[in-house]
């Protein structure tokens, strides 16, 4: 009985370390660009030539 104790508490930890590191990336704006992914696909690099085929 002892050890569904101890795990109900590791859990419960990692889930609140959890949601503490998803609430401090949504409160240091990582989540606020929504501007630039659709447009990074359009303009993605070329692809680089072999040098030896020139």
């Amino acid at each position: 009985m002892s050890v569904i104790i101890i795990l109900i508490i590791a859990s419960v930890s990692i889930a609140a370390f959890f949601l503490a590191a998803f609430c401090w990336s949504v409160k240091d704006k990582q989540y606020d660009d929504e501007f630039s992914p659709p447009l990074r696909m359009l303009f993605d690099d070329k692809p680089a030539t072999d040098p030896e085929k020139q």
